[in-house]
């Protein structure tokens, strides 16, 4: 705080503004009590002096109307304004405004100082993990570059840091998923002893996993399933590589009891992820073990259609919800997408015109039926992530989330649904169940976008109609029974 004269004691201390009066005290001060000079009272003293204290009843507050700074007529506290405060923060951390500022930061000060929020933004520039890296990037003590961000620990709040940079064109997008995800794999890698077991696990997990992420991504970024289910598999082969070492064996000695010892060790970790890691090992010559894919028998939870119209017909019509989250809802329920493929929705699969609204959820788009249609149109024309700064304005995503530049988590969105009464995996199952038997397998894929042998699969569990599926939960049930 700025050391000035109390209005109390009289002292050169390090003061706040007191928000009644207006004037600087110190927190000595602000955590006095006392009897008071007017009423007698014992209370903590807001105003006066040490011989003549105040309490807050007998202290009349100052009357503001603009900001001394600024002059602001609609900010009615004492002190700076909130606009004011950001600017003097600005120029703490980034310097005065000139010419010599890196143009990418000079952006990223223009869009703090013009946020919606003022107020949130002083926030999260007064935050222990953003303002000394601003201030560095600013002196030139550490470059603008994701390399020399790199260098800094890892945390939430530099993630949404760089996001930021990037959304105000400081820093170009990177795909940080695949970013994260080489590092992670660098690091682990790093740490493996054997060289024959380092061999066989770059093999894996660089020429195998990162390389089939690239082509199936297609220059698209990853998405934080991709990415979890790489790290997943890849603990998973460090894990029955272990395994086998701790026990005097290789994947050129390993056998099939072998394998069926380390599937039925409870000490064993990732035991069932470890099935694609040998898998591949047994594909490319390495062992002669083999553990068969699990096939896919039908959803494992229970199929309601029911509810899931009770739900459609509840999003449908009550206006007290969120548009997006009635249209997020709307959209798994009828159309069976699931929360990752919602999230990943842009303005560009919207077609909105003077009659309809057609969204490309596949290669053939889908008409929507009002109300849906209705809300496809608010969402579109009112979407709106919780990023302050450094978001685009409008975002190019249906649902925005809360880094600027995002689209709204999975996870996020699984949880607006729950709150709805959703659970996205059963009700994509009903949705699916049904559809398949309305609706054929080609015509199912090219409009949900789901792959052809999906949308086959589903078509022959459901068999047309539901008694098949019945049946055949009947005779799978007296099976496992057995």
């Amino acid at each position: 705080m700025p050391t000035a004269t109390c209005s109390v004691c009289g002292e050169e201390k390090p003061c706040g503004t007191s928000r009644t009066t207006g004037r600087p005290w110190c927190l000595d001060c602000q955590r006095r009590s006392a009897p008071c000079s007017a009423c007698d009272s014992v209370a903590a003293v807001i105003s006066g002096t040490l011989d003549h204290p105040l309490c807050l009843g007998c202290t009349v507050p100052e009357v503001w109307h603009a900001c001394p700074t600024c002059s602001d007529p609609d900010y009615p506290h004492p002190g700076q304004c909130a606009r004011c405060l950001i600017n003097r923060r600005l120029n703490e951390l980034l310097g005065p405004p000139s010419g010599a500022l890196h143009p990418g930061l000079e952006a990223l000060r223009n869009d703090i100082a013009t946020a919606e929020h003022p107020i949130t933004a002083r926030r999260w520039l007064n935050k222990p993990s953003v303002s000394p890296v601003l201030a560095d990037l600013a002196t030139g003590r550490r470059a603008l570059t994701h390399e020399a961000l790199d260098e800094l620990p890892d945390s939430p709040p530099l993630a949404h840091l760089r996001q930021v940079l990037v959304g105000v064109g400081a820093l170009p997008e990177r795909d940080e998923y695949m970013v994260r995800l080489e590092r992670f794999l660098t690091g682990l890698l790093g740490t493996q002893q054997d060289p024959e077991q380092r061999k066989v696990l770059h093999r894996y997990a660089i020429w195998h996993l990162v390389r089939r992420l690239r082509r199936r991504s297609n220059g698209r970024p990853l998405t934080p399933q991709q990415f979890m289910s790489a790290r997943q598999r890849t603990h998973a082969a460090v894990a029955f590589l272990t395994w086998l070492k701790a026990h005097d064996l290789a994947l050129e000695t390993c056998q099939q009891a072998d394998l069926d010892q380390w599937l039925t060790d409870d000490s064993a970790a990732y035991r069932h992820t470890a099935g694609h890691f040998i898998r591949w090992a047994r594909t490319n010559k390495l062992t002669t073990v083999h553990v068969p894919a699990v096939r896919w028998n039908g959803p494992t939870q229970p199929l309601d259609d029911e509810h899931r119209w009770n739900v459609a017909r509840r999003l449908l019509h009550d206006d007290t919800l969120k548009a997006e989250d009635r249209l997020a809802g709307l959209l798994l329920l009828l159309y069976a997408q699931g929360p990752s493929a919602i999230s990943r929705l842009t303005i560009e699969d919207v077609e909105v015109g003077a009659q309809e609204v057609r969204l490309h959820l596949g290669d053939a788009p889908v008409q929507l039926p009002e109300p849906v249609a209705a809300l496809a149109r608010v969402v579109a024309a009112n979407r709106k992530g919780h990023a302050t700064i450094g978001a685009l304005a409008p975002s190019p995503w249906l649902f925005p989330g809360g880094q600027p530049g995002r689209p709204i988590s999975t996870t996020q969105l699984t949880q607006r649904l729950n709150q709805l009464g959703i659970r996205p995996n059963q009700a994509r199952s009903t949705a699916l169940f049904q559809l398949a038997t309305e609706i054929p397998a080609g015509i199912l894929a090219r409009t949900l976008g789901i792959h052809t042998d999906v949308a086959v699969a589903w078509q022959r569990l459901s068999g047309g109609d539901w008694a098949t599926y019945a049946n055949e939960v009947s005779r799978r049930t007296a099976t496992e029974n057995r």
